[in-house]
């Protein structure tokens, strides 16, 4: 007989507050757990590329260029370990004649890139600043290629 009986009201506005918590609570507990786990693998995620033998893969990589209604492809030999050519393929007159100083500024470039094995730092012809930042970009597209990290089209 000592049994009292109780009742609790809650509001439909407190359950739906408590209901929001949990969940967030729980998602949290659970993004924790998954960031936090051991790999299963052994090795850690220290965001380090693994040690390779070489830094490209050899062959011929290839980049198109869009210069008015042409296109024009430049083209990187590379071996295991360096950049052994940089050219322009599939040079048409009617780019040469609209676009003069589009070989010049890629034989300065290339030049450089063969030279020193690295597109940082390089200095481009007076004038041409525009079409050199074109073809470096073009060149740095190719290289991506040949280091494995953009898929060849």
């Amino acid at each position: 007989m000592g049994n009292k009986t109780r009742i609790v009201v809650l509001r439909k506005r407190e359950l739906i507050y408590t209901g929001i918590f949990a969940a967030l609570a729980i998602t949290l507990v659970v993004l924790l757990f998954l960031m936090f786990r051991p790999q299963s693998d052994g090795s850690s995620d220290t965001g380090a590329r693994p040690i390779a033998s070489s830094k490209y893969k050899p062959g011929v990589y290839t980049t198109p260029v869009s210069m008015g209604g042409h296109t024009v492809d430049v083209e990187v030999t590379v071996d295991a370990d360096q950049i052994n050519g940089v050219r322009l393929v599939n040079l048409d007159e009617a780019v040469l004649t609209m676009y003069p100083l589009v070989e010049p500024a890629m034989e300065h470039i290339a030049s450089q890139i063969c030279e020193t094995q690295s597109l940082e730092g390089l200095t481009c012809p007076e004038g041409s600043q525009y079409t050199s930042q074109v073809l470096v970009n073009a060149v740095s597209e190719a290289l991506e290629k040949a280091e494995g990290t953009v898929e060849a089209q």
